[in-house]
């Protein structure tokens, strides 16, 4: 047997190196999209197999960024975030 053929520990087919990912089917539930000086964010609820996740894409002259949130963090991440806009209006910008 090739090093290459033999089975993955973890359950999955061995893939040779440089082969591509097979795809994931993937549903669209809602995309948003707001521009913020030169940056584009764009928020795309989505759902595959393993579940519901946030896309959250940031593209700035055509470079392009990506987080995922798993649906289960939403609420958390929405916590700190609400928490980094209210520091953020409570905190006088210093001055240059």
């Amino acid at each position: 047997m090739i090093s290459n053929e033999r089975p993955s520990p973890y359950g999955q087919p061995h893939r040779p190196y440089g082969t591509p990912k097979p795809p994931v089917n993937e549903d669209t539930l809602k995309s948003d999209t707001i521009q913020i000086e030169r940056k584009t964010f764009v928020f795309t609820l989505k759902e595959n197999p393993r579940g519901r996740f946030l896309r959250i894409t940031e593209d700035v002259g055509g470079r392009r960024d990506t987080i995922i949130i798993p649906a289960p963090g939403l609420e958390d991440f929405r916590k700190v975030l609400e928490e980094m806009v209210k520091v953020s209006a409570e905190i006088p910008p210093k001055q240059a």
